[in-house]
This record gives structure tokens, C-alpha cells and sequence, in this order.
């Protein structure tokens, strides 16, 4: 049988954790295939509202 924690981790460590995770952890950004602006890889485009060639988003043009 392998290793056994003998406490809970309170919230506040395991937050804490993660925070520190999240800080070093790098965001990328890539291409939208569709108008090639720069976007969050596997999230809607927020300038065409288009995901993996479907619009999600209607967006509405100001000029």
C-alpha cells in the first residue's frame, strides 16, 4: 500500500498552491485561423466569435 497523507490539506494551502502555479504558467496566444488575429488557443475569437469554424458570437461591426 502506498503513501497515506495523515491530514486534509486546508483550502487556504491548496489555493495557495495553486497560485503560485498559475503565476509561473505562461499564456499563449495563437492565430485565428479565420480573421488571424492573436487568441487564446481552444476558446472563441473575440474579434470574429468564430470556434473551429462555427460562429458562437455575433459580433457587431463599428466603423
Amino acid at each position: 500500500m502506498g503513501a497515506v497523507p495523515k491530514k486534509k490539506p486546508s483550502r487556504a494551502r491548496t489555493k495557495r498552491r495553486k497560485a503560485v502555479w498559475m503565476q509561473l504558467k505562461e499564456t499563449k496566444l495563437v492565430p485565428c485561423p479565420r480573421c488571424h488575429e492573436l487568441m487564446v488557443p481552444y476558446h472563441i475569437c473575440h474579434n470574429c466569435g468564430y470556434y473551429r469554424g462555427i460562429q458562437y458570437i455575433e459580433i457587431e461591426e463599428t466603423e
